[in-house]
């Protein structure tokens, strides 16, 4: 619609710009490009004014939804508010305008903010050995089962082929321990949506390389049996690698290393409040046991005296990103911290408390399916005969991005609810407001929804296989 008018304003002679000159003939043009790439009539664009251009496309941006514009529980995604502190410490020109080449005398500043970051995530995971080089969440789940990989094959032992994955884990889990080159096998859950420990049992073997467990898992809740199953894992050699998606759930209570995790990776761009944005710009930071260090990624930031300087673990398994890590994210995630210090546990306290909040509100209306104390989300069922999509559409109607649903897979018409910790308890219970006065509404009143926003209800799985990437 809004393109419609941008035309019906366009008047011949009206001009929102003004060009430079070319310094290129049209004729030199034509000794230089194909003839098929050369323009031969204007494009039909509408001629308006500036003013026209501008509220144009600062009204397409308003058609959005961040977390800057509405509350976004989105489940497993940590969609939290991001501090504009950090985007100050990001955009310090020192920082901004570092080039990955420069020298490393010009870029200690950079290299400190890197070193002390590692100790800072090492002494939050319980884990010594720290790497920032890799940039998404999925790549930090790569990097650590490719190390878990380089030990096996350097200690001779090439019978650990299979890498166990819960019913719970993110679909990142089964596709990074094939992309390593180990076969996945599932392990299934008890009655209170942790891993079924005697199943654990009875599927490792000398073969099993890993297991790789996400806890807080996706249901939601705790894996109050952590500690054991690191010992059934480190009995017969494997290791205990742990999908760190959920750590907003764990800052300061609990600790990975304590708990006899090997590795693991950071979702920095979550819990540590660096943006997301497009699918990216992430990090995946992972930290591992003493005995994984020499095989971590290339380079690493150690500290000599007063000089900071990059370094090639003895045994690495190469880099696995073109320089040294999103620079801007780390910045972003160091500062954070260094805002917070030890009340970092203040972060993980109020984020349990307010899915805690939303399960006890919504328990009688909404299905709970593990209906006990959870983490820093909620899975919750739509009443009998109502649909998870249909919920989530209403939703958009009320101003409220839609919660995950459909994941996590172990749960019918699931619905995976973050409400994070930086919201207050008032947007909280008008979000809650909103989902009660849904599940009252009649089924096929939903099937239509939304009906306010600017586009109607979309086929989103036609959309993604019939993608059109221009207009």
């Amino acid at each position: 619609m809004l393109g419609n008018l941008i035309r019906d304003r366009g008047r011949e002679g009206r001009r929102g710009y003004t060009l430079p000159k070319p310094d290129t003939e049209t004729k030199d043009l034509e000794s230089i490009l194909p003839k098929k790439a050369l323009r031969r009539e204007k494009p039909k664009l509408a001629e308006v004014d500036e003013p026209t251009v501008i509220r144009h496309y600062t009204n397409l941006s308003r058609k959005n939804q961040g977390i800057d514009t509405t509350f976004y529980p989105l489940g497993s995604c940590t969609m939290k508010h991001n501090p504009r502190a950090n985007e100050t410490a990001a955009a310090v020109p020192g920082f901004a305008g570092l080039h990955p080449l420069q020298p490393e005398v010009q870029a200690q500043g950079a290299l400190r903010i890197m070193h002390e970051l590692q100790g800072f995530l090492a002494e939050v995971s319980g884990l010594p050995a720290v790497s920032l080089q890799p940039l998404a969440g999925a790549q930090g789940e790569l990097t650590s089962i490719l190390m878990v990989k380089k030990f096996f094959e350097d200690s001779g032992d090439d019978k650990r082929t299979t890498v166990l994955v819960p019913s719970t884990a993110h679909g990142t889990n089964p596709a990074t321990a094939s992309m390593a080159g180990f076969k996945s096998k599932e392990i299934g859950l008890d009655e209170h949506g942790c891993v079924d420990v005697d199943e654990l049992r009875s599927m490792v073997n000398e073969t099993t390389a890993a297991l790789m467990i996400t806890n807080p898992n996706t249901c939601g809740v705790f894996e109050h049996r952590i500690p054991e199953i690191a010992e059934v894992l480190h009995e017969c050699g494997a290791f205990l690698y742990m999908d760190g998606a959920n750590m907003n759930a764990n800052m300061g209570r609990f600790c990975p290393g304590s708990a006899g995790v090997d590795i693991m990776h950071f979702n920095l761009h979550k819990t540590f409040s660096t943006p997301h944005g497009g699918g990216g710009p992430g990090s995946g930071a992972i930290a591992g046991v003493e005995r994984l260090a020499p095989f971590l990624p290339d380079p690493a930031v150690e500290r000599d005296g007063e000089t900071y300087t990059f370094v090639r673990p003895e045994k690495s398994i190469g880099r696995v990103a073109g320089f040294h890590g999103n620079f801007g994210q780390l910045i972003r995630a160091w500062n954070y911290i260094r805002m917070h210090g030890p009340e970092l546990r203040d972060v993980t306290d109020m984020a349990v408390l307010n899915a805690n909040y939303v399960r006890a509100k919504l328990r009688g209306t909404y299905r709970i399916p593990y209906d006990e104390l959870c983490k820093h989300e909620v899975v919750v069922q739509p009443p009998e005969g109502m649909k998870a999509l249909d919920i989530a559409k209403g939703l958009i109607d009320h101003g409220y991005h839609p919660p995950t649903i459909y994941f996590p897979l172990v749960v019918k018409e699931a619905m995976l609810i973050e409400p994070t910790e930086t919201e207050s308890k008032e947007t909280i219970d008008d979000f809650i407001g909103a989902m009660l006065e849904l599940a009252e509404a009649k089924p096929e009143d939903l099937q239509e929804a939304p009906t306010h926003a600017p586009t109607r209800r979309l086929d989103e799985t036609r959309a993604a296989r019939n993608l059109k990437a221009r207009w």
